[in-house]
């Protein structure tokens, strides 16, 4: 299955869940979407392209086998409560990834960023690695509240996993990109201004 498919039905599946609530539609029916995550994430070439692919190889399968079973759980007993709890395992599950990659020499978001480009500044791998710091505190405070949303009744849970988590995320992508722009220019003056000074044989 292509990657880009898996990752999509795992990002997109909580707001499935709030279609399934303003149609009416018992929660449980997505628990055989989750069975599809835990098929492996392939993009070009067969290779894996997913942010898990940073785990070690034996650990990869783990995510999609852990949504897996809550899809199982939620298929058999025909309850949304497994399934409920979902977008607070995803939270955790990114948590701990990037939270352990900061005890490494590279951050997540630096080895990511060095796929792009190879040659990342020293500056640029500090500004990695404070993002990486970042956005594990946006997932536990969002872990947090999307636990205590499962006991604040399926309107409130579909309302907060469905759309309210999904505008957040994107603010901190937004504000990440504004910040990042920001910084380029200013290095980009400093280098023009580093030019400027330097005497010319």
């Amino acid at each position: 299955m292509p990657g880009w498919f898996v990752f999509a039905l795992g990002f997109l599946l909580p707001l499935f869940f709030w279609l399934c609530h303003l149609q009416g539609w018992p929660f449980w029916w997505c628990g055989v979407l989750l069975l599809l995550l835990a098929w492996p994430r392939r993009g070009g070439q067969g290779r894996d392209i997913s942010v898990f692919s940073l785990l070690p190889r034996p650990l990869q399968c783990l995510p999609g086998c852990l949504a897996a079973l809550l899809g199982l759980a939620a298929i058999f007993w025909r309850s949304s409560l497994s399934l409920q709890f979902y977008p607070a395992l995803v939270n955790l599950m990114f948590l701990l990834l990037f939270a352990f990659s900061l005890t490494q020499k590279q951050s997540l978001i630096e080895r990511l960023a060095r796929r792009v480009e190879p040659d990342l500044p020293e500056s640029g791998a500090r500004y990695t690695r404070r993002v990486t710091q970042a956005w594990c505190l946006f997932f536990l405070v969002n872990g947090a509240i999307s636990l205590w949303s499962i006991r604040a009744g399926e309107e409130i849970w579909a309302l907060y996993n469905g759309l309210i988590a999904y505008l957040l995320m994107g603010l901190m992508f937004a504000g990440e990109w504004l910040i990042r722009r920001r910084m380029r220019r200013r290095a980009q003056h400093a280098a023009a201004s580093v030019l400027r000074e330097t005497p010319h044989a």
